[in-house]
């Protein structure tokens, strides 16, 4: 039994253990987090039942599945996900469908669907779907990706199909996101970088308008009382513009629109060099609005303070490199364009989270990669690291079958029945 297990193991490759276990320890790490920051708030609530626990058993039964998850798509050959990216691409698409007719309404956003007891987040499932399309797409397309009509274009027209379907949400913060991914695997795919700028320039120009469009409906609207020189816009009236007045001024609306993010930079100053220690923040009880979610970084800056923040940011940065290195070696396009979408993803999404709380950019509301609370995402996540680790099998597979040639090789030229046969040609 034994020698058939190492012989499997051998057939099939083993997975990079180290962006296995940064996987993990990212996970643990979250669960502890989560609990840091939501104990005080759940304990205190009837609507959470009085229980401290209420919030980190929910992310832990979602680990557990996305655990499940991950290692089954890790036993996956990442070739096969080429014949899986159609059906589940078009699954996806329908659920964003759904979504907008039935969806439940959370914040503004119309983003959040029941199936069988659970809330799922289509857009999450679509962040993976779009990458795994595209790769399939780009590598099918080969040299033709780069002409714009019959290459380029049917790309980007379906990338702006599913980012459509996610603004009607509207869900701006996951749709910037999505297509920030899909443009880093349109560059890795080899496209036009005319036609990427050009893309790029269309883009900003259609989000200039879209905003200028809100704003002005906002400010035509009766319930929006007319601007003038003492006229504060809050984030009530528009919350689009309200973030990026809090963005440029965190004390200019601390009781409305700068609310979240003054108090995310209050708790960050106040974790100093080493921190207030695990579980004894105080900006997390009923002051710092989202703690186990999207601003779950202000309380590990809380309670970690500078030297735990970097330490964090250290292995964070490390687990994405180890991933990019890990899809660059695959000897398949397919599989080295998936790797960097999905790496990608993460590294975008952790920018976007760690840059809003701290005033870097402005704030989107979106949740940090592992670590913040929020089901969908930790299981698309993990079962996301699933299908790299699975890319990373096959470079050891194909490292194994390099150094066996290489000795096989060696063997032979070296082996004394050769060498006798040299030597008789040579007297004769």
């Amino acid at each position: 039994m034994k020698q058939q297990t190492a012989q499997t193991r051998t057939k099939r490759g083993t997975p990079d253990f180290q962006l296995l276990i940064l996987t993990l320890l990212l996970v643990g790490f979250g669960l502890v987090m989560v609990f840091s920051s939501s104990s005080s708030i759940a304990i205190a609530s009837e609507s959470f039942k009085n229980d401290a626990l209420y919030f980190t058993k929910k992310q832990l039964m979602w680990a557990m599945i996305g655990l499940v998850g991950m290692f089954f798509a890790m036993n996956i050959r990442f070739n096969k996900y080429k014949k899986l990216y159609a059906p589940f691409f078009l699954f996806t698409t329908a659920l964003l469908l759904i979504v907008l007719v039935t969806g439940a309404v959370l914040n503004g956003a119309r983003s959040w669907i029941r199936i069988f007891g659970f809330s799922l987040q289509p857009a999450e499932f679509a962040k993976i779907a779009i990458i795994l399309y595209l790769s399939a797409l780009i590598t099918k397309k080969g040299e033709r990706f780069r002409d714009f009509k019959t290459g380029y274009f049917p790309v980007l027209f379906i990338v702006g199909f599913i980012a459509g379907l996610i603004m009607l949400q509207p869900d701006f913060g996951t749709c910037f996101i999505l297509v920030s991914t899909c443009g880093l695997v349109i560059y890795a795919g080899g496209a036009n970088m005319k036609h990427i700028l050009g893309s790029i320039l269309l883009v900003a120009l259609g989000g200039a308008l879209a905003f200028g469009a809100s704003a002005l409906f906002s400010s035509m609207s009766p319930d929006t009382p007319a601007l003038d020189s003492t006229t504060t816009v809050t984030a009530e009236q528009n919350y689009k513009i309200g973030r990026i007045q809090a963005f440029l001024d965190p004390e200019s609306d601390i009781n409305g629109g700068s609310l979240n993010l003054y108090r995310s930079l209050v708790a960050i100053g106040d974790g100093g060099i080493t921190g207030s220690g695990i579980g004894q923040g105080t900006m997390k009880l009923h002051y710092l609005p989202n703690a186990y979610n999207d601003f779950i970084f202000s309380v590990i800056g809380e309670e970690l303070g500078f030297i735990g923040s970097a330490l964090f940011l250290l292995v964070y940065l490390y687990f994405i490199w180890r991933g990019i290195i890990v899809s660059l070696r695959c000897p398949d396009p397919f599989g080295t364009l998936v790797g960097i979408g999905i790496m990608g993803l993460i590294a975008i999404q952790a920018f976007i989270n760690i840059g809003g709380v701290t005033q870097t950019i402005p704030v989107t509301g979106v949740t940090l990669p592992f670590i913040s609370y929020g089901g969908t995402s930790l299981f698309v996540m993990m079962v996301a690291m699933g299908i790299v680790l699975s890319i990373s099998r096959t470079n050891n597979l194909e490292a194994i079958k390099e150094e066996k040639t290489k000795s096989v090789t060696v063997q032979t030229r070296t082996s004394p029945a050769l060498r006798s046969r040299d030597s008789i040609r040579r007297v004769r």
